[in-house]
């Protein structure tokens, strides 16, 4: 096997999250899938995967693996398309599918910029608290945070990202900070319900989760952001989202070691491979993301 195709593979396995699921796609056995993946950490010389009997999570380096591989896929891919269409200029209708929140935010005016510089370009932005299917309502590009389970998505990288646990710091001095997962069944947490999860459930990266209980819950991240800066209780929401607040000290982050990945990907049908206008408005918002987010450690 080429290092291309182990990369290819382990792309796909981590967007299955299990070995049934990638062994089905791949149209081999579950223990092949085991095997194959044992042979790129026997050759590596790590741990890319933590493997239970239902799923399998990514260990920091399996994410850093991950991240590389879709890196590379993305630099050959653009290369690729530079050099048989070097000469296409972007037009006609670009249809993106986003968040409310980080749409409103940062899409509209990334997409606004791009119309000025890309006059043939006519755009539809459609936010939802849940994801289209691209493919059956003819988007062109959706801004995801996670990789799709869609196999028929090609995905590119946009920013990194976590979710954070973070309180304002009145809230704390009330009643205390947590010093651990479990300290937080005792404090109201401010709940969103948003998308298709348990939205009372917060998952955490290695596999921890812990069931969460407050008196606000909302489906409106920036109203939830707004109840934790008053010190209504402690929320987990994305870093992208709270940074300028924990930077200006109006929120802390609480428990620092736990917290979930959540990058933002930009994610399209496979039939838009080569579309140019696809192609040149998900490097422009790269571009545009890698300035907004400065590390929170």
């Amino acid at each position: 096997m080429t290092l291309d195709s182990d990369m290819q593979f382990f792309a796909l396995l981590a967007r299955q999250s299990s070995f049934s699921g990638a062994a089905l796609e791949l149209g081999i056995s579950p223990s092949a899938v085991s095997r194959r993946l044992a042979r790129i950490e026997d050759r590596l010389g790590t741990r890319l995967m933590n493997r239970t009997t239902r799923r399998t999570s990514l260990t920091s380096e399996g994410e850093a693996y991950l991240e590389a591989a879709l890196a590379i896929a993305s630099q050959i891919e653009m290369i690729e398309q530079s050099l048989a269409r070097s000469r296409e200029r972007p037009r006609g209708l670009l249809k993106v599918n986003a968040t409310f929140q980080f749409g409103r935010e940062h899409i509209a005016p990334a997409i606004g910029d791009f119309i000025g510089q890309h006059p043939e370009v006519e755009a539809q932005l459609v936010l939802s608290d849940a994801p289209h299917n691209l493919v059956e309502e003819g988007f062109d590009l959706g801004i995801r945070f996670g990789l799709p389970p869609s196999s028929r998505l090609i995905s590119r990288l946009l920013m990194r990202n976590r979710r954070l646990l973070v309180a304002a710091p009145s809230y704390l001095a009330r009643h205390g900070t947590p010093r651990r997962l479990a300290d937080l069944a005792a404090h109201n947490c401010i709940v969103l319900r948003q998308e298709h999860d348990a939205y009372d459930v917060w998952r955490f990266e290695g596999g921890d989760s812990v069931k969460v209980s407050g008196t606000l819950s909302t489906n409106d991240g920036e109203i939830a952001v707004n109840w934790a800066i008053q010190g209504l209780g402690i929320m987990m929401r994305s870093e992208w989202d709270v940074n300028r607040h924990i930077a200006a000290g109006r929120l802390r982050v609480v428990l620092p070691r736990h917290h979930s990945v959540a990058h933002i990907y930009a994610v399209y049908p496979e039939r838009l491979n080569l579309s140019a206008k696809v192609r040149h408005f998900i490097d422009f918002l790269r571009h545009r993301l890698e300035k907004i987010r400065p590390p929170v450690e």
